[in-house]
């Protein structure tokens, strides 16, 4: 489909390294340790677990055009069944 796919956390860069082969992902994961693209996307908020809540990052998914604008958003994500949520977004 032409689309470049990139993920992103505030883990340090050798964490993601490790993370990235554990896996097996085929894609690059981007290290934002100061969290400029994560606040900057609006990725950082509320979470609860297990009945207590804290700040952290709010798995999301942006679909950016070659031009940086963002086409679409899907918030909330949920893992298991995310990638198939997208590709029936965009077929």
């Amino acid at each position: 489909m032409g689309i470049e796919i990139l993920g992103v956390s505030m883990d340090s860069v050798r964490r993601q390294k490790n993370f990235r082969h554990k896996y097996d992902f085929p894609y690059r994961l981007l290290s934002d340790p100061e969290g400029v693209l994560v606040h900057g996307f609006g990725a950082w908020g509320p979470k609860k677990f297990m009945g207590k809540e804290y700040e952290g990052i709010l798995r999301s998914s942006f679909l950016i055009d070659e031009q940086g604008s963002i086409e679409k958003v899907w918030a909330k994500v949920k893992t298991k069944s995310h990638a198939s949520d997208v590709l029936q977004d965009l077929g």
